[in-house]
């Protein structure tokens, strides 16, 4: 387990606890690695999540890992702000690019990490229709 600190809005930090996971879309043509705290998960009932049942965990770019770079195909909507990437071969989408506070980041779809039973968290939930 890693720890680090995140830095809220109001200058506050909060530490975080991370875990190395590793996960893939469903054929295993895109892998990754990843470094994330999945206390910090979150739903979202925005029209693309809430049609694909994301379970998400957000975290900086430099704790996620390609390992399989297999093809992708970009989606983009709405503000067209977040990279969506998912397996033209399966279809899975098990990340997604965009940014936070001027850093690069990623959204990892807890349901694709290895290992990992996403309805055993308590994940936070967004309102993201109302955006």
């Amino acid at each position: 387990m890693r720890t680090s600190s995140e830095h809220l809005p109001n200058g506050r930090y909060v530490v975080m606890a991370s875990q190395h996971y590793s996960g893939s879309c469903q054929c295993g043509s895109v892998a990754f690695v990843v470094d994330a705290d999945l206390d910090s998960s979150v739903t979202c009932n925005c029209s693309r999540c809430q049609r694909l049942g994301w379970v998400l965990t957000f975290v900086p770019k430099a704790a996620f890992t390609l390992t399989k770079d297999g093809p992708v195909t970009e989606y983009r909507f709405n503000k067209e702000a977040i990279s969506h990437r998912f397996c033209p071969v399966c279809g899975i989408e098990a990340f997604a690019f965009g940014e936070r506070d001027g850093a690069e980041m990623v959204a990892v779809n807890v349901n694709c990490l290895d290992g990992v039973d996403p309805r055993a968290l308590s994940p936070r939930h967004v309102d993201g229709a109302s955006r």
